[in-house]
């Protein structure tokens, strides 16, 4: 396998342990030691698995989790912590995690978990991918909003994720520029055709120069094969 993982553990031997038992499984795993590494981790880069510590420096995993799913952040997460009490594992599942383990574990039944946890979660964005380019294998999730060449995730920024899922939210009729910049850019931004134009421009590089078409004065649409874009 090739997914990618976020391992959050401050106890550097277990961590390491951990991540190189992943790694030996063919796993990507990013390690990081604190919450607020974990959350600009997470939001920098997108992960298949989120694994938790639950009692971290600099807050704890409970509260990463908390935010990170208040942003509308849907990977699937375990915790891995000594809590034990069912009021500790209530407040896991409560705060939107997929597993709970109790420490100490057995480092077999933790990659069984995790594998079922992709690939459970991979069959489903299957059923809500869209194919944007046969040639290439690129799909996007439209739930998750994540694109995939094959199973790899390509790197997306937010403004980009957010643009590509407005296309194909609306095709095959032209989103205008004043619906775009409604959409994407927030209160306290101030939207440019120059920077929109930056984005279109990045998502032609990856999908290809005819997928996203434009009209003078009109505005932006997704043009799949076998459809004709609407005004």
């Amino acid at each position: 396998m090739s997914a990618k993982i976020l391992l959050l553990e401050d106890d550097l031997s277990l961590n390491e342990i951990i991540s190189d038992t992943l790694k030996d499984e063919g796993f990507k795993v990013s390690c990081v030691y604190d919450a607020q590494e974990a959350l600009e981790k997470a939001y920098e880069e997108n992960f298949d698995l989120w694994i938790f510590d639950v009692k971290v420096p600099k807050g704890n995993g409970f509260e990463v989790l908390k935010e990170l799913r208040e942003s509308s952040k849907n990977t699937p997460a375990i915790f891995l912590t000594s809590l034990s009490m069912l009021d500790n594992v209530k407040e896991g599942f409560l705060v939107g995690c997929d597993d709970y383990i109790k420490k100490p574990f057995d480092i077999d039944e933790l990659i069984i978990r995790i594998k079922n946890i992709i690939k459970r979660n991979f069959n489903h964005q299957k059923e809500d991918l869209i194919l944007l380019n046969a040639s290439k294998n690129i799909s996007f999730d439209l739930i998750n909003k994540t694109l995939y060449q094959k199973k790899e995730i390509i790197d997306l920024t937010n403004k980009e994720k957010e643009l590509l899922s407005l296309l194909l939210k609306k095709r095959p009729h032209f989103v205008s520029l004043e619906k775009i910049f409604d959409e994407i850019w927030t209160f306290d931004e101030e939207p440019t055709i120059m920077s929109l134009r930056v984005y279109v421009k990045n998502l032609r590089k990856i999908l290809g120069k005819n997928i996203i078409v434009n009209q003078r004065n009109i505005g932006y649409a997704i043009r799949l094969e076998n459809e004709e874009c609407k005004f």
